[in-house]
């Protein structure tokens, strides 16, 4: 007697397969942890199993866009997928960062599967300290003039 491992969805998600493109290849946002440290805007993105070299990001409109492709596992002859759960194809992901970020100093870091993008405040948008002045000279301001009282 053999254990056969039963998943009564496995008919709904062989469907959706078919009708997207095949087993695996999908187009999928990447997860995303966002952080704010000091004057520094931090976001961290699962990219498991892709090179950092098919990683790509730009910036248009103060939307960063991440992308990033993982190809399809090559499979020798006669060799047929029995689980295949792990997703390949081209990962998207977008962020409005706004104006109070500094788009020209993003900067990227890739470590063991995941991307580190730190992005910098912009001096506008930080705290700052305005001085107050006193002056020696300053015209008097008259007051204001009273309503006349209305008689009846």
């Amino acid at each position: 007697m053999a254990l056969v491992r039963s998943d009564p969805f496995r008919e709904i998600d062989r469907f959706f397969q078919q009708a997207f493109g095949g087993p695996g290849e999908r187009t999928w946002g990447m997860p995303m942890d966002a952080y704010r440290k000091d004057d520094m805007f931090l976001l961290q993105l699962d990219v498991p199993g892709i090179a950092a070299d098919a990683v790509e990001l730009t910036v248009d409109n103060n939307v960063l866009t991440i992308k990033a492709t993982r190809h399809a596992p090559s499979m020798q002859e006669g060799v047929e997928p029995v689980i295949a759960e792990r997703s390949w194809g081209e990962f998207t992901r977008q962020v409005l960062l706004g104006n109070n970020l500094d788009v020209t100093k993003i900067h990227a870091e890739y470590d063991a599967g995941v991307l580190t993008v730190s992005i910098p405040v912009a001096e506008h948008a930080k705290p700052r300290r305005i001085d107050v002045t006193v002056r020696e000279d300053a015209a008097t301001v008259a007051s204001p003039r009273q309503p006349e009282a209305v008689s009846s």
